[in-house]
């Protein structure tokens, strides 16, 4: 929905407000914020900023093994032999990220792009969940780490997983103690991670 500047604001720079606007995080006075701070900086910035957007649009796509991005597929993650075979399961590639950091696990990850919410109409079926069934069946790990959100979607997914995952008889665990309740795993610090990695608890 385009956001109304008035006569007071140029065509192109309301355009680049709307567009901002649509960004995640990113309200109508940030976007504004951010327009006005484009236009003040150089041509060769600009050109910069919009390459890289395109890079990013024309390079990377997702592993077809973990759902990761990725330029190369698959992985370097998923093909990287000194991996061992479990499989940590979240919900973001920027989890993905924050994990790594950790230094904690050494395992392969498979990323759900989202969170079962009903309240938002987000079903099992628009993520990422048929093809970690697939996967486990095909070569199924000694062990899931089932790393989603400790938020009440992030939880109902894990439920869910850990429902589907049972019949396979394998080690269904989740992180435990160091992660606050409702908090995402791309804010929480190194440290805080690797003890909830280290102490997760067994579905």
């Amino acid at each position: 929905m385009s956001i109304g500047h008035g006569q007071a604001t140029a065509q192109p720079v309301a355009r680049l407000i709307n567009e901002l606007a649509r960004l995640p995080g990113i309200g109508t006075k940030t976007a504004s914020r951010l327009a006005y701070h484009l236009l003040r900086t150089s041509r060769e910035e600009a050109v910069s900023l919009a390459e890289a957007i395109l890079d990013v649009k024309e390079r990377v796509r997702l592993c077809s093994i973990c759902f990761n991005t990725t330029e190369a597929d698959p992985c370097a993650i998923c093909s990287d032999p000194g991996r061992d075979g479990a499989i940590c399961v979240v919900e973001e590639p920027l989890d993905v990220i924050a994990l790594e950091r950790t230094g904690q696990f050494r395992g392969r990850y498979h990323v759900l792009h989202g969170a079962v919410s009903p309240v938002e109409g987000i079903g099992p079926d628009r993520l990422k969940i048929r093809e970690l069934i697939e996967r486990v069946e095909k070569d199924p790990p000694h062990e899931v780490i089932i790393a989603t959100n400790l938020d009440l979607p992030g939880e109902a997914t894990a439920t869910y997983l850990h429902r589907l995952l049972a019949p396979f008889g394998i080690t269904v665990s989740r992180p435990a103690s160091g992660l606050p309740a409702g908090g995402d795993l791309e804010y929480a610090d190194e440290v805080t991670l690797g003890r909830a990695l280290t102490g997760r608890r067994v579905l």
